[in-house]
């Protein structure tokens, strides 16, 4: 072979390594939730479902798509997934966006699906527990140490106080951010103008941004606005395990209050999903034991009595009072009477925060 074959032959195994490495780097830092979370390729299979759901499951989906994929029903099935505000998410399927399966932070997002005609009527029969997988329950994260001494909803009200929590128009998680102390407040909805006054305040006062989703609004407390995050349980256990590796003004404290809001975050198959069967063997796995598990784990609360009693170690806290979106009449009611157009809540934020 001649010198210049065997140059022309060195420069090409040369380059077919440069691409080859660069091909790597590119995936170990661009594919994020949708193609490898903690490293586990999730996207290659014979048989794919697209999940689009609300932002704050991520890290609990990062564990429990890896964990049905290790079962004989979705070992050949790969995944895209798509998370953002539940209420934009909603509004991105019944628009059309491709997708198998979704879970929203509150029931009107899916029924937002159902008059589109892409979920069944029925989807709360679809599943057990009305097709609730996991919850949890509204938190107050705090700047470790607890600095401005948290503790109860009025001290949210104290002069000087400022409270992260996103904007209801867009977020599911706005909304029971707000639920917990309209309730508190309220009695259960028994003296609905204390509970608006109360929110009245906290937005006119205290609410100085207003992030897009729960997410959102973690990141911005993490950044360093505000004195305290009203967020759901899950979100507060995730930032405190980060504590040890986190530098000092990042770490942060939690506390549930002893009365708070009961977060039910549903799920359902399309309609026009093209493998209902794999859709519908992931939303299986989400309410058996092992998947329950991982939620616990991932901080939601399981919805399975044994599990739930197995895994209360994980979940600290003297709840005296749990409200629930059924003490105040069911989400119909509430949605139309507070967060649509025109309800209580929405006026106030229209009012009061100019936006």
């Amino acid at each position: 072979m001649s010198t210049g074959t065997l140059q022309r032959a060195a420069l090409k195994a040369a380059c077919v390594t440069v691409a080859l490495a660069l091909v790597a780097a590119l995936a170990g830092c661009g594919g994020g939730s949708t193609d490898r979370p903690d490293g586990i390729d999730i996207s290659s299979g014979s048989r794919h479902l697209n999940l689009v759901a609300y932002a704050t499951p991520k890290v609990g989906f990062d564990m429990v798509i890896p964990g049905f994929r290790a079962t004989p029903e979705g070992h050949d099935v790969g995944f895209s997934q798509s998370y953002g505000a539940s209420g934009d998410q909603s509004r991105k399927v019944a628009r059309g966006l491709p997708a198998d399966v979704v879970n929203f932070s509150v029931e009107p997002d899916i029924t937002r699906l159902v008059d589109a005609g892409v979920v069944d009527e029925d989807w709360q029969q679809q599943a057990p527990n009305d097709s609730i997988p996991f919850g949890s329950v509204v938190a107050l994260v705090v700047r470790q140490g607890n600095p401005k001494n948290i503790h109860t909803w009025d001290d949210l009200l104290r002069p000087g106080i400022e409270v992260v929590t996103p904007n209801p128009g867009s977020s599911g998680s706005a909304k029971w951010n707000l639920l917990a102390p309209y309730a508190a407040k309220s009695d259960g909805g028994r003296n609905p103008q204390a509970g608006l006054d109360y929110v009245s305040a906290l937005v006119r006062d205290h609410v100085k941004v207003l992030p897009k989703s729960g997410r959102e609004a973690t990141s911005a407390f993490q950044q360093g606005q505000g004195d305290v995050l009203i967020s759901y349980e899950n979100e507060a256990i995730m930032l405190s395990r980060k504590n040890a590796s986190s530098p000092p003004a990042d770490r942060i404290d939690y506390i549930v209050p002893s009365v708070t809001f009961k977060i039910e975050n549903p799920v359902a198959v399309v309609n026009t999903s093209t493998d209902p069967a794999a859709a519908r063997a992931f939303v299986r796995y989400l309410f058996s034991t092992p998947g329950q598990k991982l939620w616990a784990e991932a901080g939601f609360r399981p919805v399975d009595p044994d599990v739930a009693r197995q895994t209360a170690h994980l979940f600290p806290g003297d709840i005296r009072k749990e409200w629930t979106v059924a003490d105040l009449g069911g989400w119909k009611k509430v949605d139309k009477q507070l967060f649509g157009n025109g309800g209580d809540i929405s006026e106030i934020y229209a009012r009061e925060a100019g936006r």
